[in-house]
């Protein structure tokens, strides 16, 4: 019995004069479309995140510790999202970005409520899924209402008189930035002379494209994404309507220009102000095109949203949820993208959106 009491307390010796293990990496959830008819924007998405996560790692992490990306895909569907919502939980994963589309993050945002998992969106914009009152849930971007109201002000100067035609996909996305465009026209006292809704994964816009031509549609405000706007501009160009077609964010994209070619010149997008020329984005920029990738703003507010999060632990000294939504809402954060502070909502205090035209292949300030 000695000999055994004295291997014991040997071995209690022995390891109390090893050196202390490190403290596991902090998992961070990335939820976004990586398949699917969104995927190039998920992608964007993707690299963003990846990108930001190796910059602070290199820089010594958060808390001593290693930041530790679990990606989860679901497509921008829903049903789906629930799915990843579901899994990103069970495995203990306590702090999300994403999901990247309305739909998606609308239905994984009650999980993760339930379950106290803090998710922080980057991209997407309906106004309901922050009007809830989901404590945990953040919008790292604006929001349609607002988006939709600058859009919906622009017939109100170079078009008033005109023929306006508002058109959406359907999906939480769209139809949001259509309902507020109208609303905002109603408010300038502008009226829409035709309304129609197409389905997201549609090709084929002949029937739309002669009814714009057909009502001499000067303008076309489009709420969707550039997946079905592109082929919609090149049909409807086929058919000789010659309007200036009107849209949000999801068109700030060079997929947009590989779907609709010369037909999307002039085609007009609401966006928050372009990150890349931003001197506070210099070292981002630079990170990025070394990883591969020509960055567009999806890329900058994943990039931004994944420091908030590590900010965000610094700041409350706990990547512990609860503690870092309570610094989330009492903090305010640099960011690549700019200084994010949110409201009571988790929606930025002070978003903001301008007009950008495609011209020759790329977008830039819109000539009004």
């Amino acid at each position: 019995m000695k000999t055994l009491s004295f291997l014991l307390a040997a071995s209690v010796v022995a390891a109390m004069a090893q050196p202390a293990r490190a403290e596991a990496d902090i998992p961070l959830g990335i939820a976004v479309a990586s398949t699917g008819r969104l995927a190039a924007i998920g992608t964007q998405a993707m690299r963003g995140a990846e990108v930001a996560v190796a910059a602070i790692n290199a820089e010594g992490g958060v808390l001593g510790r290693k930041l530790r990306l679990v990606p989860a895909d679901d497509a921008c569907d829903p049903r789906q999202a629930v799915s990843v919502a579901d899994r990103l939980v069970s495995e203990k994963v306590g702090l999300v970005v994403g999901h990247l589309c309305s739909a998606a993050a609308i239905a994984a945002a009650p999980i993760y409520a339930a379950a106290g998992t803090i998710m922080i969106t980057a991209s997407a914009t309906n106004p309901a899924l922050t009007e809830r009152g989901l404590a945990n849930v953040f919008r790292a971007c604006g929001r349609d209402d607002r988006q939709g109201a600058v859009a919906g002000v622009l017939p109100t100067r170079p078009w008033r008189g005109r023929r306006i035609a508002v058109i959406h996909d359907r999906s939480a996305y769209g139809q949001g930035l259509a309902r507020q465009a109208v609303a905002t026209m109603r408010e300038h006292g502008i009226a829409t002379s035709m309304a129609a809704a197409v389905n997201a994964g549609e090709r084929d816009f002949t029937a739309i494209a002669t009814r714009l031509r057909k009502q001499r549609i000067d303008v076309v405000y489009f709420g969707g994404d550039h997946t079905e706007l592109g082929p919609m501009v090149r049909q409807a160009r086929r058919q000789g309507v010659e309007a200036t077609f009107v849209s949000g964010e999801a068109l700030a994209t060079a997929e947009f220009w590989a779907i609709a070619g010369s037909a999307g010149e002039g085609t007009l997008i609401t966006d928050a102000p372009e990150v890349k020329g931003r001197p506070a984005a210099a070292a981002a920029l630079a990170q990025l095109r070394a990883a591969g990738t020509e960055p567009d703003n999806f890329s900058f507010y994943h990039y931004a949203a994944i420091q908030l999060v590590a900010r965000a632990i610094a700041a409350a000294g706990s990547e512990r949820p609860a503690a870092v939504a309570a610094a989330l809402r009492a903090g305010s954060f640099d960011t690549v993208v700019g200084t994010m502070a949110f409201d009571a909502k988790g929606d930025l205090k002070a978003p903001f959106h301008v007009v950008y035209e495609w011209r020759r292949g790329a977008f830039e300030a819109a000539r009004l």
